[in-house]
């Protein structure tokens, strides 16, 4: 990433957060690209060479209004990870598995505690412990549940839906998940048996990476009103889980790039990256991809359905106390890595489109007909992971988003560092022991995944909520520091 050399093409500024990449830097765009960031981000983001991924996926067939870019954004496969498209599906908008990335539905719930951190601190040792031996995580973990062919068939189907049927959670889980944990459109049938056989054995499942299991205690309100809404107070304890669609999601994407890199021809589809392949979305290998990505999602969902329902359990054995008595409920959950069909106003104008969140988040404003009852006069929970030593935070969707970013905002800090150069940089650092010194307790499957997730390979959170905050595409409600990580 920032081993690339810096971008030096055209940027214009639009105000104090947003810079145009104008239609005219290349030949093939079709809109122009918007990257919402300071300027100490920008630089950052120029060093990583993203604003080229932002030009080329403005040349998208379908494409509305501009390709966007978040201020974590950074070099993807493709699509950025940070970026926004949208496409027009009734004039030959696309769908590219490129822009929603390998793993399908990565994303992250945040479960309420009725705990202060005075009640925590004591038996936060304890508690990341019996976390760390009992939440399946690392490169190919396997779950406790096992899936016959007909079952998977029904996650993929039904998604969190399924689980809680299962015994894995509350029905009001449901209300506060995304989707309600189930995207429409699933066909099982549209998956290789190579996905089905590495999603068998994984429902469940932390996974490895940038995944991760988090204690946290609520650092800082913005929004008291919010806060109070939401049911946080300062130095409650939280949970944040971070997870995706682990190895069924990797596969489909792979399958899928196949398939659109051999039919490109056949629609007439010319890109200056060839990992942006892609068809239209109503043509038969379109819908196939969406049937297949929803199966993911939905995958994805019950994943962390059920590692929510681990948690609770493990909290009710070192607390000796019921979830219901913990007050454990779910606050939300949001996908980062997806692509939906949704409704937007386009040049006042309202058209069905295709939007591709690929490491951004949806921040649907009030009063829209997607959120639930309980958040229908604040908008929708935002959940912002920082790194193992930095915070996180929790916004909620404006009204501003709808119009300027298709209801969208960051996902995270954004890497300014690739795994590589972390491994690089922490050569011979124990990061167990510096985060610990920061009164964070760490407990990893790998001693090289903490140095790959090094918390210098990220950009300061706090600055990319800013801008977000500030840009009025996201609003701050609350922040939490870390106490305690699980990683793969």
């Amino acid at each position: 990433m920032a081993e690339k050399e810096p971008w030096k093409g055209s940027l214009e500024r639009i105000d104090e957060y947003r810079w145009k990449i104008p239609v005219g830097y290349m030949q093939g765009m079709r809109v122009p690209g918007i990257i919402y960031a300071s300027e100490q981000l920008l630089e950052h983001i120029q060093q990583d060479h993203t604003p080229q991924q932002v030009a080329n996926v403005a040349c998208l067939p379908g494409i509305v209004k501009y390709s966007l870019a978040m201020p974590d954004i950074h070099w993807g496969y493709g699509l950025p990870i940070g970026g926004v498209a949208a496409t027009n599906i009734e004039e030959g908008g696309v769908i590219s598995p490129g822009g929603v990335g390998s793993d399908i539905n990565c994303g992250v719930r945040l479960l309420h505690t009725n705990l202060h951190w005075s009640e925590l601190k004591s038996r936060l040792q304890e508690l990341v412990n019996a976390l760390y031996v009992n939440i399946p995580a690392g490169v190919g973990s396997k779950g406790i549940i096992r899936l016959s062919r007909e079952e998977e068939n029904q996650v993929l189907i039904k998604g969190a839906q399924w689980a809680v049927e299962k015994g894995y959670g509350w029905p009001e889980d449901l209300e506060n998940t995304e989707e309600r944990g189930c995207l429409s459109g699933a066909e099982p049938e549209k998956l290789t048996s190579r996905s089905l056989e590495r999603g068998r054995q994984q429902v469940g499942t932390l996974g490895a990476g940038n995944h991760f299991l988090e204690v946290q205690v609520v650092e800082e309100i913005f929004d008291p009103q919010g806060a109070q809404l939401l049911g946080l107070e300062k130095e409650l304890v939280t949970v944040m889980v971070h997870s995706g669609s682990r190895g069924l999601g990797y596969q489909i994407c792979d399958d899928y790039l196949g398939v659109m890199r051999r039919v490109m021809e056949k629609y007439s589809i010319t890109l200056p990256d060839q990992q942006l392949a892609c068809a239209p979305f109503k043509s038969a290998e379109g819908r196939d991809y969406f049937a297949a990505m929803a199966a993911a999602a939905n995958y994805a969902w019950a994943n962390r359905q059920c590692l929510m329902h681990w948690v609770r359990e493990i909290f009710e054995k070192v607390f000796r106390a019921s979830a219901e008595k913990l007050g454990m409920c779910l606050i939300y959950d949001v996908a980062h890595n997806i692509a939906k069909l949704e409704e937007h106003l386009v040049n006042g104008q309202k058209m069905k489109l295709c939007v591709h969140r690929k490491g951004a988040t949806r921040a649907f404003p009030p009063r829209h007909p997607a959120l639930p009852a309980k958040y229908q006069t604040l908008g929708q929970p935002v959940l912002i992971p920082g790194d193992m030593g930095r915070s996180s935070y929790l916004l909620v969707g404006t009204e501003k988003a709808m119009r300027e970013t298709f209801g969208s905002t960051c996902h995270g800090a954004g890497r300014v560092m690739s795994r590589a150069a972390a491994m690089k940089v922490t050569r011979g650092r124990s990061l167990q022991r510096e985060l610990e010194e920061k009164g964070i307790l760490v407990r990893a499957r790998e001693h090289d995944t903490l140095r790959e997730e090094a918390p210098e390979a990220y950009k300061n959170v706090a600055e990319v909520v800013r801008v977000v905050h500030e840009a009025g595409i996201s609003r701050r409600v609350a922040r939490f520091r870390p106490v305690g990580v699980i990683k793969g």
